[in-house]
């Protein structure tokens, strides 16, 4: 088989990998938001991230790895670990009170400012369409928010938090010691949203009694949880990440019929605008990089 065969065979298999990260991711989120209306937020996350913290354990310790990296404590992983604890806290209770379609939608714009943050911490090179690009998301999450309007939801603004907090992880997962393996970041991803989550249930305050549901709930999310981090991972070391990483827009494709389907929510027409909004501007940004790069 020729090298170009090979080539889009990876590249086939990491699209693949990446389709089925944003389903599970998806329905992680499903499953959270399902469980949340039920039990307090605060002790789903701890239970949550309890349970994806024992699964990477058992992961690295299966692969001969230690769950205690010496560069874990540095001052990348430091502020990877509060980004961490900003995202997940603020994503979840975003998806918790908040239309799972609009959330989701306003989640995809993690990559732009991902890239407008690389230009401030890592001094890379964006030229003027990639920053109109990034405008253009931004004014697509302005769409889905709608400030000022009647229809403004003060809740949605923690989904943007939680993007924030995302892209501020990415970028500092950038700057980890390459030595890290997947299995010992999500350890200590799954850690910090233990904590975080130990956070907002000591404020809630109380705790529920779970039935066989509500732990099904709450397993549904751990196993999610876990299959998405590990084909997000494959996805990104399988095939040219130029070819993959567009496909992290399906999520809101799953998110907008899964949204419809278990929650029965009717996205409307400036929430649709601004996701296609987006989804465009991020797909350019991914486009004009790999023509950049190409040159």
């Amino acid at each position: 088989m020729s090298a170009a065969h090979h080539l889009h065979a990876a590249n086939l298999r990491g699209s693949l990998f990446m389709v089925a990260a944003m389903l599970a991711f998806t329905l992680e989120d499903v499953f959270i938001k399902a469980a949340s209306t039920q039990i307090p937020l605060g002790q789903v996350m701890v239970i949550f991230g309890s349970g994806g913290l024992i699964g990477f354990v058992v992961m690295a310790r299966m692969r001969g790895e230690g769950i205690i990296h010496p560069q874990a404590f540095g001052r990348a992983m430091a502020w990877r670990a509060l980004f961490e604890i900003m995202g997940r806290v603020c994503y979840t209770v975003a998806i918790a009170l908040t239309p799972l379609s609009s959330a989701s939608a306003i989640l995809q714009a993690t990559p732009l400012v991902v890239a407008a943050g690389a230009v401030m911490v890592f001094r890379e090179t964006v030229g003027w369409r990639q920053w109109g690009a990034i405008g253009a998301g931004f004014v697509g999450v302005l769409l889905i928010l709608r400030p000022g309007l009647d229809a403004f939801e003060p809740m949605s603004l923690f989904a943007v938090l939680g993007m924030i907090g995302f892209a501020g992880r990415d970028l500092a997962t950038r700057a980890a010691p390459k030595t890290m393996t997947t299995a010992q970041l999500g350890v200590y991803g799954f850690l910090m949203l233990s904590i975080a989550g130990g956070i907002v249930w000591l404020y809630q305050g109380g705790s529920a009694a779970m039935a066989a549901a509500q732990w099904a709930l709450v397993f549904g999310a751990i196993l999610f949880g876990v299959a998405a981090y590990m084909c997000l991972t494959l996805a990104m070391r399988t095939g040219q990440i130029a070819v993959v990483a567009p496909f992290r827009y399906t999520r809101l494709v799953f998110a907008m019929i899964l949204a419809v389907a278990v929650f029965g929510e009717r996205p409307d027409g400036l929430t649709l605008i601004g996701s296609g909004i987006i989804v465009i501007a991020g797909l350019y940004t991914v486009w004009q990089s790999r023509r950049t790069a190409s040159r």
